[in-house]
C-alpha cells in the first residue's frame, strides 16, 4: 500500500472526469484520475449529437480524449476502482481496490449512473444498441422505423411527444395498464400513437439489434428500436458516504459551478444531471476543472 499527494483526485476517466483534468492540466495542476473501465455506454456502437465527433464510436472519442489529456506531464491515469473516500483537515484520502491510498486538496467525483435493467430476457444484450435511452442521442438514427417506447406514464408521455416526430410508427409498451390522464390520452389518440398494455417477456435480437417483442401472452410484435425509460442509481457509493445530497431523481445535487454541498468536492457527468449525453458530460466536466482551479488559486494566491 502506498500514499501519493495530488492537488485534484479526479473519481471516474471518462468524459466528464478527462474533460475535468484537461482545463486542469493547462494551469498545471497536479492531478489524478482513477477509473474502472466500465463506462455505461459501453455497448453502444456509435456515439451522436457530439459536434466534431458526431457517429464516432464511444470508446474511440475516450482514446483520443486519454490520449489528449495525458499529454500534460501534472497528471496521471492509474486504472483502478475507487471503494472508498473520506474527507479530512488537508482535503481528501481515496482508497483504491487495490489497495492504494492517495491524497488530495480537492476531489472531482465522475462516476456516472448505472442503469436499473429490467428482467426481461434480451433487455441487456439490446441495451445502447436498439433499446435506447434519448432521441437526441439516438433517435435521428431509427427514423421512420418501428419504434416502441418501453415505459408508462409522465416518462412514456414525455418520450411519445419526442419521438412522435421522428416516426409514424410508434407504440408505447406500458407492461400493465396505461397511467395517463384523460388529457394525454386524447393527444396520444390524435397522433395515432398506439398502446399495447400487455407484460413485456423477452425481446428477440441479432447481435442487440432488435427484431420482436415477445409477450407474456405469446405473442410478438416487430420492432427496429425500442426508447426505454427506467430509473438510474449512482454508479459508486462514494457521493454519499462523504454526504453529498441527492436529489429527488438520485443525481449529486450540484450549484452552477458544479459544486456539492461538501466543500472541496465537485461532481460532473451523468451523476448530477438529468441531461445524459457526451456532449453534457464533456461540457460540465470542464467547468468542474474550471472551478477547481479557481478555488484552489483562491486559496493559494
Amino acid at each position: 500500500m502506498r500514499t501519493k499527494n495530488f492537488e485534484v483526485i479526479i473519481i471516474g476517466g471518462s468524459y466528464a472526469g478527462l474533460s475535468a483534468a484537461m482545463a486542469l492540466g493547462r494551469s498545471l495542476r497536479k492531478v489524478l484520475i482513477m477509473d474502472s473501465g466500465q463506462p455505461c455506454n459501453r455497448q453502444t456502437p456509435y456515439s451522436h449529437n457530439f459536434i466534431t465527433q458526431d457517429g464516432v464510436p464511444p470508446a474511440e472519442i475516450t482514446t483520443i480524449a486519454k490520449e489528449q489529456v495525458l499529454k500534460y506531464n501534472t497528471i496521471d491515469f492509474v486504472s483502478d476502482l475507487a471503494v472508498s473516500a473520506k474527507k479530512n483537515k488537508n482535503g481528501f484520502s481515496v482508497t483504491t481496490q487495490s489497495g492504494n491510498i492517495v491524497t488530495a486538496e480537492k476531489l472531482i467525483i465522475a462516476t456516472g449512473v448505472k442503469d436499473i435493467i429490467p428482467k426481461i430476457t434480451g433487455f441487456e444484450e439490446c441495451w445502447g444498441v436498439s433499446m435506447i435511452h434519448c432521441p437526441y442521442c439516438h433517435g435521428y438514427e431509427v427514423r421512420n422505423k418501428r419504434t416502441g417506447i418501453l415505459a408508462n406514464g409522465e416518462r412514456a408521455f414525455h418520450l411519445a411527444s419526442l419521438v412522435n416526430n421522428l416516426t409514424d410508427h410508434l407504440t408505447l409498451l406500458t407492461t400493465g395498464k396505461a397511467d395517463f390522464t384523460s388529457e394525454q390520452m386524447e393527444k396520444l389518440e390524435a397522433h395515432h400513437i398506439a398502446i399495447i398494455e400487455t407484460e413485456v417477456s423477452a425481446l428477440e435480437h441479432q447481435d442487440g439489434y432488435l427484431q420482436k417483442v415477445i409477450f407474456n401472452t405469446g405473442e410478438k410484435e416487430g420492432f427496429d428500436a425500442i426508447y426505454a425509460g427506467f430509473p438510474t442509481t449512482q454508479h459508486s457509493d462514494i457521493p454519499v458516504s462523504l454526504g453529498c445530497e441527492l436529489t429527488e431523481h438520485g443525481h449529486i445535487k450540484v450549484n452552477e459551478f458544479q459544486q456539492t454541498i461538501i466543500y472541496g468536492t465537485y461532481a460532473c457527468g451523468d451523476n448530477s444531471t438529468v441531461m445524459r449525453s457526451v456532449a453534457n458530460a464533456v461540457a460540465n466536466g470542464n467547468l468542474a476543472g474550471a472551478m477547481v482551479n479557481a478555488e484552489l488559486t483562491k486559496e493559494h494566491f
